[in-house]
């Protein structure tokens, strides 16, 4: 069963199922210099912290995706960790909340694993990225020199999940 949340944003938040991996690789494509594989998504579908985003005010069956996150935990010293691999919104949706929905729900979801912290890396020259990750709270940790492929650094930023109220 698909658990679908409340509206916010213009977007209903749910799991991501196999139905949905086409458009999460299509948004993929268009936003990201180097995708993950259409396997790297086949692999995360059924697991808690890979969410997408549908428009809650169409009447497409089924509605289009908008945007997905992809968050999982990882074992740090005998807690888990929390990580967000992957986070895309649509281009022509950006702007209007969908990130930020997606990144509160992934958030939650990494908590509800028992993550008490949670961590990513953001492009540098991803502004509006790294402003979104501030806004919820992350703090630059260490900069990974030439993470990306084309030779592009990436910033470590990490967060507390603890003593918050809600996301």
């Amino acid at each position: 069963m698909t658990t679908v949340e409340p509206a916010e944003a213009g977007v209903s938040i749910r799991r991501a199922t196999r139905a949905d991996l086409l458009d999460v690789f299509r948004i993929e494509q268009a936003v990201f210099e180097q995708p993950w594989p259409y396997s790297a998504f086949e692999q995360q579908v059924g697991t808690p912290g890979f969410l997408v985003a549908e428009d809650a005010h169409t009447v497409e069956s089924p509605p289009p995706v908008s945007g997905y996150i992809v968050a999982d935990d990882i074992p740090n010293h005998g807690r888990p960790l929390g990580h967000v691999k992957d986070l895309a919104v649509r281009p022509e949706r950006r702007g209007e909340g969908v990130g930020a929905a997606l990144l509160r729900r992934g958030l939650s979801a990494l908590a509800s694993q028992g993550a008490r912290s949670v961590k990513l890396e953001v492009r540098e020259s991803n502004e509006p990225a790294r402003g979104l990750y501030e806004k919820f709270g992350f703090e630059y940790l260490r900069t990974l020199p030439k993470y990306y492929a084309d030779g592009e650094d990436a910033y470590v930023l990490v967060a507390s999940l603890e003593d918050r109220d809600g996301f």
